[in-house]
């Protein structure tokens, strides 16, 4: 006998429970993933707003999801309830438990409540995300908080390898742990490398650890230009004077003189003025003065300085000056020679000399200076005690007047500094 085909009509009797099925699927599906949507954008609200009760809400809705948690611990913990944000992460901690994020803010917020359990949460957050810096800096500034230093600095180490903006801070943590010590802030900081080792001596100099910086300085293969000035400029201003000089001499590598002398004192140098270092600095903010090198005049050699003052009514201010390098307790003469021309003023021009350090002190100062030809002029100063470097500097006299303007030219030429037995 022949098989007979189904009958059509159980056939679709058949397939009515499936469609029916697969329809309330969908609709269930539809429903959760609204009710999901929804809740999503409840929480971020929420989380905008710093609304509690929308927070709330959001997990009343989808209390299975790991976000809604996450926003309503960020919320409890902002508003002082930190307890309550601890357990919203540990619930979200365990319905997404690969989210190395929501472990980091658990161990932080551990962490606040002074629960060693924090460890055990920073722990996870490293396994899951270990090439990642922001885990491994937490849990480092944990380790240190608890006294573990050798563990926290090699986390905060790998953190600061992954992520170079903190390395600035990672030697700041290891120079205040370790009291102030470069030695062992050099170890725990971990200071291997050119990179590391100029940010350390930026931070020295900073500390005015000016023999220590420049050890950092002379322990770099190549420091660009750019980082060598940056360094000479923090130790100046940490009247790191001679460590200064040694790094700018590595830039004005066609100085040769000894260490009290004045750079480029007859102006014939083809290096121009230099305003962060040792050579010869000029004001950035002169109005009715105007300064040059004039190849016609010249007291010696091919050229001299030429200040041409149309109008200039500032006497306290510095035109012109130099750094120079002296022994403390030393007897100095200044020698230069300059000459005027149709000088109209109440202040005339004077040759400064001021202690660099912090006082500021003026120690020595030329007579008034107007000749109508080359004439010499030298004067006499003494050093404190504690200078280590003196300011070279052109100035006026006071005036009776205020405003006190000064109309003509000068020319100054081969200043020469020596020491008085």
């Amino acid at each position: 006998m022949s098989e007979h085909p189904s009958n059509p009509s159980q056939s679709r009797r058949l397939r009515l429970p499936v469609a029916l099925l697969w329809i309330a699927l969908c609709l269930v599906g539809m429903w959760f993933s609204a009710r999901v949507g929804y809740a999503r954008l409840v929480a971020r609200y929420a989380s905008v707003t710093g609304n509690l009760v929308a927070a709330s809400k959001a997990v009343e809705l989808t209390p299975l999801d790991a976000q809604t948690h996450k926003v309503r611990s960020i919320i409890l913990q902002n508003s002082g309830d930190v307890i309550g944000a601890a357990k919203e992460l540990e619930l979200a901690v365990s319905l997404r438990p690969r989210d190395d994020y929501l472990w980091l803010q658990l161990g932080v917020v551990r962490d606040e409540l002074g629960q060693p359990e924090a460890l055990l949460a920073f722990n996870e957050s490293v396994r899951l995300a270990p090439y990642y810096a922001h885990p491994q800096w937490q849990r480092g500034n944990f380790l240190l908080r608890s006294g573990n230093y050798e563990d926290a600095f090699a986390d905060l180490r790998a953190a600061a390898a992954s992520n170079k903006t903190l390395v600035p801070t990672l030697i700041d943590l290891a120079w205040g742990v370790s009291q102030k010590n470069a030695e062992l802030t050099q170890r725990w900081a971990g200071i291997t490398d050119d990179k590391m080792r100029i940010a350390f001596a930026l931070f020295l100099a900073r500390q005015g650890k000016a023999r220590d910086a420049l050890e950092q300085f002379r322990a770099c293969k190549v420091v660009p230009n750019r980082v060598r000035t940056e360094l000479m400029q923090e130790l100046i201003a940490a009247n790191g004077f001679r460590e200064a000089l040694e790094i700018w001499k590595g830039i004005e590598r066609s100085d040769t003189s000894a260490i009290t002398s004045i750079h480029d004192g007859d102006f014939e140098s083809r290096e121009g003025f230099d305003n962060t270092g040792f050579g010869w600095r000029f004001s950035q903010t002169l109005q009715g003065a105007r300064l040059s090198l004039d190849r016609d005049q010249a007291q010696s050699g091919s050229q001299s300085v030429l200040i041409n003052f149309q109008g200039y009514s500032a006497p306290a201010s510095v035109l012109l000056s130099q750094l120079v390098i002296v022994e403390p307790g030393r007897r100095y003469r200044v020698k230069f020679g300059a000459r005027t021309k149709e000088m109209v003023t109440g202040g005339l021009p004077v040759i400064t000399v001021t202690d660099a350090g912090g006082g500021k002190k003026q120690l020595g100062q030329s007579s008034g200076i107007e000749f109508e030809s080359w004439s010499p002029v030298s004067f006499e100063f003494k050093t404190t005690n504690t200078t280590e470097a003196v300011t070279l500097g052109l100035q006026r006299k006071g005036c009776s007047s205020d405003p006190c303007p000064i109309f003509g030219s000068l020319w100054l030429d081969n200043f020469s500094i020596e020491e008085l037995k």
